[in-house]
C-alpha cells in the first residue's frame, strides 16, 4: 500500500496467533506501520458482552447522569487531568474541541511529595456516582483490564514486524503500567453544507465549526478506538493531504500509531494526523471510547536498534509523508516522557492548568504568542 493510502487496512489480530497464517501478518502490519499509521484490527478476542456493556455505559453516562453529578467529577477538580469535561473544554490545533467527554486511568495512587511534577498524572479516577450508575465502574475496570492486554500483545507484534525481538519496548514499561481511556459524546452542530468551489478559507472556517476534535496525533504508543456508534466523522490523512473516512466497522477498534512509537522506532513507525468531524443536525450524536497505551513517564526516548533494510523502507516512505502536527517527542527538548506529556494536557485543558499549574500555562502561553508573531 502507497504512502498516499486511499483506504485504511483491516488486519485480523486471531491470525497473529497462529503460526500458519502469524508471517503474513507481520508483514501486513509492517505495511501499514511504514505507510499508513492506522488500521482496523477485527477478530481481537475481547467478549461480545462487554463490548456492548462499554457501549451501553458510555451512553447512559452522557444521556443518564444528571448534570449535578458531572460536576462532583470535573476534570479541574483533580491534578491528574482525570474526570469529566465540558463542550467546548478541550483544545485541539488552537481551537475547541465539540465534544463532552470522561477521562479515565488504570487505578494508582496519589503520589508522593517528593515525586516529580509530572507523577500528578498517576492518580485515582473521579468514578460517576455507583447510586446512579452501578454498572460503570466494574464495566470499564473489565475493558482497561482487557485492553491493556490487547495493547501489549500488539506492541510485541509491531516490535517483530519491523525486526526487533518481541519484548524490545518492555524496557518503557513500568511494571504497574498506567494506561488510559477516554469516553466521549460528540453533539450535534448545525452546519450547512460546504457549498462547492468554496476557498481555502471558507473551507478552513466550515471545518473548525464542525471540529469535534482537531487535526493530531495521538502521543503515546498505540492507541485503540472503539466506535461506539454507527456515525461516520473519524478521518486519517493521507501524504497528499485528503482526509481519508475511517467509518465504523462492527467488531472492529481503530489503531493509531502514536508520536512515542514512532520517536522510539526513529520514524519507521508512522504516526498519522487524524480528526474528528461533529455529527450535523438530525444524524445523532457520535460516541466513542479511544484507550491510549501507556508508557513509563520516567522514560527517556531513545532509537531502538531498526533493522537497515526497514531504515531504508522508512526513508522512502518519509518522501510522501505529510506532517504538519507540531512533534511532541523532540529529542533534547524533555528529559523524560512525563515532562512532555504534562506538558500536552495543560496546553490541551488550560482550565486545569490555571488551578494547578499556572506557571507552566504562562510558559505554554507565552510560547504561543511567540509563535503568532514569528507568522
Amino acid at each position: 500500500m502507497a504512502a498516499t493510502f486511499t483506504q485504511i487496512p483491516i488486519l485480523p489480530l486471531s491470525h497473529a496467533l497462529d503460526p500458519q497464517t502469524k508471517p503474513k501478518f507481520l508483514e501486513d502490519l509492517r505495511s501499514a506501520l511504514l505507510n499508513v499509521g492506522f488500521l482496523y484490527l477485527s477478530e481481537t478476542g475481547l467478549p461480545e458482552q462487554l463490548v456492548k456493556d462499554v457501549i451501553t455505559e458510555c451512553k447512559d453516562f452522557f444521556e443518564e447522569l444528571p448534570w449535578e453529578e458531572k460536576e462532583k467529577i470535573e476534570m479541574k477538580n483533580e491534578k491528574s487531568f482525570l474526570g469529566w469535561s465540558r463542550v467546548n473544554n478541550e483544545t485541539t490545533a488552537f481551537n475547541p474541541d465539540h465534544r463532552e467527554q470522561l477521562d479515565l486511568s488504570t487505578p494508582h495512587p496519589i503520589p508522593g511529595p517528593t515525586a516529580p511534577l509530572y507523577h500528578n498524572l498517576l492518580a485515582p479516577n473521579q468514578w460517576p456516582s455507583p447510586s446512579h450508575l452501578p454498572s460503570f465502574r466494574p464495566v470499564y475496570e473489565d475493558y482497561m483490564r482487557g485492553m491493556s492486554h490487547i495493547s501489549t500483545l500488539f506492541t510485541s507484534l509491531i516490535a517483530e514486524a519491523i525486526g526487533l525481538p518481541s519484548d524490545a519496548f518492555n524496557k518503557f514499561f513500568d511494571k504497574d503500567q498506567q494506561h488510559k481511556l477516554k469516553i466521549v459524546k460528540y453533539p450535534e452542530v448545525d452546519v450547512p453544507d460546504l457549498p462547492a468551489g468554496a476557498s481555502e478559507i471558507e473551507k478552513k472556517k466550515w471545518e473548525i465549526k464542525r471540529q469535534g476534535v482537531g487535526p493530531h496525533k495521538d502521543s503515546m504508543l498505540t492507541s485503540y478506538l472503539l466506535q461506539a456508534s454507527d456515525q461516520p466523522g473519524l478521518q486519517a490523512q493521507n501524504a497528499r493531504g485528503e482526509w481519508v473516512d475511517c467509518n465504523p466497522i462492527p467488531g472492529t477498534l481503530v489503531v493509531a500509531i502514536g508520536q512515542g512509537m514512532e520517536a522510539l522506532t526513529d520514524g519507521v513507525c508512522a504516526s498519522t494526523t487524524h480528526r474528528v468531524l461533529s455529527p450535523r443536525k438530525w444524524e445523532g450524536a457520535r460516541y466513542s471510547v479511544p484507550f491510549f497505551q501507556g508508557v513509563s513517564y520516567d522514560a527517556k526516548f531513545e532509537a531502538m536498534d531498526v533493522p537497515e533494510e526497514v531504515l531504508r523502507l522508512r526513508d522512502e516512505a518519509r518522501k510522501a509523508r505529510k506532517d504538519d502536527v507540531e512533534f511532541t517527542f523532540v529529542k533534547g527538548r524533555w528529559g523524560h516522557l512525563g515532562e512532555a506529556t504534562l506538558m500536552n494536557r495543560v496546553k490541551s485543558h488550560p482550565d486545569v492548568g490555571e488551578r494547578w499549574y499556572p506557571d507552566l500555562l504562562a510558559h505554554i502561553r507565552a510560547q504561543q504568542a511567540t509563535a503568532v508573531k514569528a507568522k
